[in-house]
């Protein structure tokens, strides 16, 4: 591994932060309108099974993407924590830079380009669990 990597400047840190927040807000945001609607859909009563049918697919779509919401407030939490202890922009498994195109499009990443490819195919083939489905951490 290799000690000599820097994380991000403590000016592109405080952008990255200001981008995670607003990311993070939207996501919340856009988990209180999913709950908001589907409380207005409880209203509706269904009228038959097909309509009953519906609704549970919908309640479990709902439950779903509350659940890739959760990760992803999860992930964006973990990389303010990293903003923080100044270790934002550093691969956690080979310790280098992460490139700033990268970070540019995923902000939380935690890992480079081939490191995160790496671990995917790891996952892929069963060698490795993806932490974000293991039990709640």
């Amino acid at each position: 591994m290799h000690t000599n990597t820097k994380p991000a400047s403590k000016p592109r840190a405080a952008t990255y932060k200001k981008v995670l927040e607003k990311k993070a807000e939207e996501v919340r945001r856009s988990m209180s309108a999913q709950k908001a609607a589907q409380v207005v859909a409880r209203l509706d009563c269904p009228s038959d099974e097909g309509d009953l049918s519906q609704q549970h697919h919908e309640e479990w779509i709902f439950l779903n993407r509350n659940s890739i919401d959760m990760k992803l407030l999860r992930e964006i939490s973990d990389a303010l924590h990293r903003i923080e202890a100044g270790q934002y922009g550093v691969c956690m498994e080979c310790e280098e830079q992460i490139s700033i195109k990268r970070l540019d499009a995923v902000p939380w990443a935690r890992y480079c380009v081939a490191c995160q490819e790496a671990i995917a195919a790891r996952i892929a083939t069963g060698e490795m669990e993806n932490e974000f489905q293991e039990a709640d951490r």
